[in-house]
């Protein structure tokens, strides 16, 4: 958790001094959704992000220094630099990619989940979205042809009360459970500030999707920054005292009454700083990525048929 703000903490310094090209969505207030859900995957399971993807990715196990460089379109990024923010990608940890669509990492997923249960890799394929992805008819028909199918797939609605610029209530009539009972969907909803919670209740959906079928979990969490850098959030201006939670705070004093130290946990605070700040060295060091070769790996050369 502690990786993912300090990235993304750095990335919004990044973005303001020009080094990063196109627009950036962060997660700082939402960490303990991305940390919790991947702490209960397991190697063969598959995951389809979104726009607001950044901690996914990490949570997951990218490179630190690869997502750096991709996010500031360096050549030694994990997509080369051709993705950016919104499209990065690792099918080596099983990151199907991330999505600047709204929904549309929903039905890669659940292709993703058929291909689990064919070939009987005992994975789930996991798809993260918002609540303003609620409204996507793509969402309702992968919810149906995963129910009709069973298919191992375990959709993660980060709710943080905005659909980009708009309350939630005002953008989607049905609430995310009321949704999925409509297709016979087990769902819980979990406290998406407490990594413990959405952590233990991501396990439970996690077998029970294997088992069963499809499976949504709904995290309650908050959306500190506006809907992307250098959104001015005027729709927030009748909000000025809310009162956040910080899902670290609730860890660091979940893990005192656990007996970590603050020492210790200082000590980690103090690594991942030194960690990202290696990594945005190394990425800056990077080349950036080459024009000419922006059309590479689009299309597979056909082998020469002999007659």
């Amino acid at each position: 958790m502690r990786l993912i703000r300090s990235t993304e903490q750095r990335l919004s310094e990044l973005f303001a001094a020009g080094e990063v090209p196109g627009f950036i969505h962060l997660s700082i207030g939402q960490e303990a959704v991305a940390t919790g859900v991947m702490a209960a995957l397991t190697a063969a399971d598959t995951i389809a992000s979104n726009h607001r993807g950044h901690g996914h990715c990490l949570a997951r196990g990218v490179d630190l220094a690869g997502l750096f460089a991709e996010i500031m379109g360096k050549d030694s990024g994990l997509c080369r630099g051709r993705g950016g923010s919104m499209h990065v990608a690792d099918v080596q940890v099983g990151m199907l990619g991330a999505n600047g669509i709204v929904g549309a990492g929903i039905p890669l997923a659940t292709g993703s989940a058929l291909a689990h249960q064919v070939r009987d890799t005992g994975g789930v394929a996991v798809a993260f979205f918002g609540d303003g992805a609620l409204a996507e008819g793509v969402l309702h028909e992968s919810m149906n042809l995963a129910a009709l199918w069973k298919l191992p797939l375990l959709l993660v609605c980060e709710n943080n009360g905005w659909s980009e610029f708009s309350p939630a209530e005002r953008q989607f009539r049905a609430k995310p459970l009321e949704l999925a009972a409509a297709f016979g969907i087990p769902a819980e909803q979990v406290n998406g500030n407490d990594v413990f919670a959405v952590a233990e209740a991501a396990t439970r959906l996690r077998v029970q999707a294997v088992g069963e079928g499809p499976c949504l979990l709904e995290c309650i969490t908050e959306r500190v920054r506006g809907h992307y850098e250098g959104d001015s959030q005027r729709y927030r201006a009748d909000q000025p005292g809310r009162d956040l939670v910080d899902p670290l705070t609730e860890c660091r004093e979940r893990l005192r009454r656990l007996r970590v130290s603050a020492a210790q946990i200082d000590a980690t605070d103090a690594e991942v700083e030194q960690l990202v700040e290696a990594a945005v060295a190394q990425a800056r060091a990077s080349p950036p990525a080459r024009f000419a070769d922006a059309a590479a790996d689009v299309y597979t050369k056909l082998p020469t048929m002999s007659t």
